[in-house]
């Protein structure tokens, strides 16, 4: 049997999202009985007893801080994560029509992602494991994540990404001193590689296969840092990128955590998907009228990002939208484009394509109406443009010679 390796004592163990079967959080990453997808639970009950806000106040200003609600504890001498800025953004709501809105600024993390919250937990629970390696499939940003934590913890990580991968993103991981493996095909097979040496590597962590109940858990630490920077109050809209779906169904779970524990009032909050429209497995299926998702064979968008064909957790992202009440778009390439030069434009704000998408998809949103009037909406923005630009797709003007009239030739608008 396998060894109960929980630190946290309100952790109960994973329950299985398909048969349901509460079992011990030990090494295991699939139900032992069908082979469904598991995830962490808490004991809320005895959390909503216990003074948890005053504990979370009291803590790190880290996702650390909701350690009560966490699988384990974090790794030692790993660097702080998260804690990230929730501010208004009304020039760029005012250009996009909506009255009240907000963006969680996780472009400003480690490694300029997002993904620094779920390795940051799987990574802790990998040194708990007794791990040898950390490794993962990526699209990206990811890679960057993973090779970080890796040499932060003294280990060596191997990740695996598409061969059409930024290069930008694909050096970020080679600084950190990991082994970049550049395989060819779409995300989908480097994932599926990444699950047949899973099976052969047993003391390899695989931050998003062998590791994932625990990975996904530190998405949860978004809407955690929204909730209490909201003065502990849900927004009233969450607009996600969805790649996996991870992130959004993590979000539909960490809400209901916090009701749960009294941390925050059950008020009502919707949640929608945004994706781009050469990779919208979810979208597609919500704007369908709400039917199975339909994995898409090629993925064609400048958002490599949320390049995901199959999301492991598609019809699961599907689900959280219909029953909060959410919806979704499919936004173009030339919109997303667009919407990363916009919030650069109004806030000074540089996001890639992924965050491109979640801006274009609150305009796609608000043109059909689906936002109420003062509405409090935050968007989700995940990474950071200087990492990988939609401003490499950006107009520039011409070069001058050192001449005042040939720079107000070129540039006309600059004349007093």
């Amino acid at each position: 049997m396998a060894t109960v390796i929980a630190r946290n004592a309100a952790l109960l163990g994973v329950r299985c999202r398909a048969c349901g079967t509460l079992q011990p959080a030990d090494t295991r990453y699939v139900c032992a009985e069908c082979m469904g997808p598991i995830e962490p639970e808490y004991d809320t009950a005895a959390l909503a007893r216990d003074g948890t806000r005053a504990r979370i106040q009291s803590g790190p200003q880290t996702l650390w801080r909701y350690a009560p609600l966490l699988p384990c504890a974090p790794a030692p001498g790993a660097w702080p994560t998260g804690w990230t800025a929730l501010v208004p953004v009304p020039r760029l709501g005012a250009a996009l029509g909506i009255d009240d809105l907000w963006i969680k600024d996780d472009t400003r993390n480690l490694t300029l992602s997002f993904k620094d919250r779920p390795v940051a937990v799987a990574s802790a629970r990998a040194v708990e494991q007794g791990c040898t390696a950390l490794a993962c499939a990526s699209t990206g940003n990811l890679a960057g994540s993973v090779a970080a934590a890796a040499a932060r913890l003294g280990l060596p990580a191997y990740v695996f990404v598409p061969a059409e991968t930024e290069p930008a993103k694909v050096m970020a991981a080679a600084t950190y001193g990991a082994t970049v493996v550049r395989v060819n095909g779409s995300y989908d097979r480097v994932n599926r590689l990444c699950a047949t040496l899973a099976d052969d590597r047993s003391s390899w962590g695989f931050v998003n296969f062998t590791l994932r109940p625990y990975y996904a858990e530190g998405s949860k630490t978004m809407l955690f840092e929204i909730a209490e920077q909201n003065g502990w109050r849900l927004p009233d809209h969450v607009i996600v990128p969805v790649g996996s779906g991870a992130l959004l169904t993590r979000t539909a779970t960490a809400a209901a955590q916090l009701v749960a524990t009294g941390l925050v009032p059950e008020t009502p909050m919707r949640i929608s998907a945004a994706q781009p429209a050469g990779c919208a497995p979810v979208s597609d299926a919500i704007l369908d009228d709400w039917r199975a998702v339909r994995p898409v064979r090629e993925a064609k968008t400048i958002a490599k990002s949320l390049a995901i064909g199959a999301p492991a957790d598609g019809d699961g992202s599907v689900a959280v939208v219909k029953r909060t009440g959410g919806s979704a778009a499919s936004v173009s390439d030339e919109d997303i484009v667009e919407a990363c030069s916009l919030a650069a434009r109004t806030e000074g704000i540089s996001v890639e394509p992924a965050g491109g998408t979640v801006v274009a998809t609150a305009r796609a949103l608000a043109r059909r109406g689906v936002f109420r009037k003062n509405e409090r909406v935050v968007l989700y923005l995940t990474g950071n443009g200087y990492k990988q630009g939609a401003a490499e797709s950006l107009p520039l003007g011409p070069a001058i010679a050192p001449d005042v009239d040939e720079f107000l030739a070129a540039y006309p608008q600059a004349r007093a």
